[in-house]
């Protein structure tokens, strides 16, 4: 209780937290939920996978890092072995989702409006923060799906995230692993390394062509990470703060571009797995590249256009 207490702790950090806890108990459903499903045929692997991904999230602050690390290292082993597997679901019928949609219509989109309104809201309050707002906008969701219906229970948002969870499967953790990695890149010096190589390439002093191997680097490397903001700090302190910055470019406009160059990335990357991996479970695509397949063409124009509008406002 430590934590909760400490006065020096801010309240969007201890919410932050609280939602951690929840998350975890969710995950440690989800594999208590397939160790009893008879028609898993990997159950064990599941149940070990979830479970203990599941406590890593809910109780990680607590636990030493070298248990962590230790907890983590099993967990992986069911999903390198493909043991990792979902059982049987409960996911509503045709008939059902029609009169749903009858009943409802577009007001489905309202509880996920209300997650971006929250995210914005709280982005605003600095003891708060957007991360925190997302999580309260999930809860405000729920409410309001509660008021759409009475069969909307609690119950039913479990087995839905489950169902969710399991679907996507171990992927679900890759941005949490890609957003470490680029945390241990940084600390390792790779920004450096990279600094030194681009270095012998970009002319001294030459803003707009350090602009364009910061944008063009920060969709590859967004590419290989999976997630812009992983991949922002590495490319800042390799590219961006050496030859962009260093020669006056505003690092308000720049970092700001940076990031949305970087999401150009974001749609050429199975490694970005909420975004191209999730709606191919979700959908059962039978092209599991179809979604980037699909993003290509946007992507590339809007790298074009991100380049030129930096150059422009630097």
């Amino acid at each position: 209780m430590a934590f909760f207490t400490d006065p020096s702790v801010t309240i969007g950090d201890k919410l932050l937290e609280v939602i951690y806890i929840f998350m975890g108990f969710m995950s440690i459903y989800t594999g208590l939920k397939n160790l009893r499903d008879k028609e898993n045929q990997a159950r064990i692997g599941t149940c070990v996978f979830w479970s203990i991904l599941g406590i890593v999230i809910a109780f990680g602050r607590w636990i030493p890092a070298m248990v962590n690390g230790a907890l983590i290292v099993i967990m992986i082993i069911p999903a390198v072995l493909q043991k990792v597997k979902p059982g049987s679901t409960s996911a509503p019928t045709d008939k059902e989702v029609d009169e749903n949609y009858k009943k409802i219509g577009m007001k489905v989109f309202v509880p996920a409006l209300t997650i971006g309104i929250c995210a914005i809201v709280c982005a605003l309050i600095p003891s708060i923060g957007a991360l925190t707002g997302c999580g309260i906008g999930v809860f405000l969701s729920a409410a309001i799906l509660m008021v759409y219906s009475r069969k909307n229970t609690p119950s039913v948002f479990l087995k839905d995230s489950e169902r969710l969870i399991s679907a996507v499967g171990p992927l679900s953790m890759l941005p949490m692993l890609l957003a470490s990695l680029g945390a241990i890149f940084t600390a390792a010096g790779v920004g450096d390394v990279i600094a030194g190589i681009v270095g012998k390439v970009i002319p001294a002093g030459n803003v707009n062509v350090g602009i364009i191997v910061f944008a063009l680097g920060m969709m590859l490397f967004t590419m290989i990470m999976g997630n812009a903001f992983a991949a922002i700090t590495v490319m800042t302190v390799g590219i961006g703060a050496p030859f962009v910055l260093a020669y006056g470019a505003n690092p308000v406009v720049v970092g700001m571009l940076a990031l949305t160059c970087g999401y150009c990335g974001t749609l050429l990357t199975p490694m970005a797995a909420n975004f191209n991996i999730v709606p191919v479970a979700m959908l059962d695509m039978k092209d599991r590249m179809g979604v980037i397949k699909n993003q290509v063409l946007p992507a590339f124009i809007m790298i074009v256009v991100q380049i030129i509008y930096m150059i422009l406002m630097k």
